[in-house]
């Protein structure tokens, strides 16, 4: 008799790694505040999809080919990527995983981001620049969730679990397939929650 592990989902984490890290993070933190203080039209697309904080996904969403500090990111991101698309065991016929989107997300106390997924992506993820004491993390749901049905409840110490809270720190980043529904529950700390999220494509 066997019990097998099938179709895993893989979500990769990781901490940047390299020198004057949280320098780089100060440098993204200043330049998230000034965006959003620039960005008229991502301010008022944020005030009716993102009520309480502030998003450049209406506005702003290739910062990596607007700033060069997030083009630095994005060049950080790269093997970290590729390390996930290969525990993914990925056959892209040669072609590379490009970043396609990113953009900023500023979330004071109270902000929440409903659940959703990254639609026509292939991997997406975020990285995180500020996580004040207390700030939720990413809350992630199990894909097959849709059809248990009559399933029972799992033991609240199961590995399969219907949802799983991944906890959130500044300076690392979480990857994921873009598929994968996820949501941010309700920011509960007294500071502002800065990330920045992006996508990858691969044609």
């Amino acid at each position: 008799m066997s019990v097998l592990s099938l179709f895993p989902t893989r979500v990769y984490t990781a901490k940047l790694q390299g020198p004057g890290v949280v320098a780089f993070n100060g440098r993204l933190l200043r330049e998230c505040a000034q965006y959003r203080e620039d960005d008229v039209a991502g301010r008022a697309w944020s005030r009716e999809r993102y009520p309480g904080g502030y998003t450049s996904y209406g506005s702003l969403n290739r910062m990596h080919t607007l700033s060069p500090t997030f083009a630095h990111l994005e060049r950080r991101l790269r093997r970290h990527v590729q390390a996930y698309a290969r525990a993914l065991e990925f056959d892209l016929d040669g072609r590379e995983l490009a970043m396609t989107d990113c953009w900023i997300n500023m979330m004071p106390r109270g902000v929440t981001h409903g659940l959703h997924l990254h639609p026509l992506s292939t991997i997406s993820g975020t990285y995180y620049v500020r996580t004040p004491q207390g700030v939720p993390g990413l809350k992630l749901e199990d894909p097959r969730l849709d059809r248990f049905m009559a399933a029972p409840p799992r033991r609240a110490d199961a590995d399969q679990r219907p949802w799983v809270t991944m906890p959130v720190a500044a300076g690392t980043l979480l990857l994921f397939e873009s598929w994968l529904r996820h949501e941010v529950p309700p920011n509960t700390a007294a500071a502002e929650r800065v990330s920045i999220s992006f996508n990858y494509n691969w044609f």
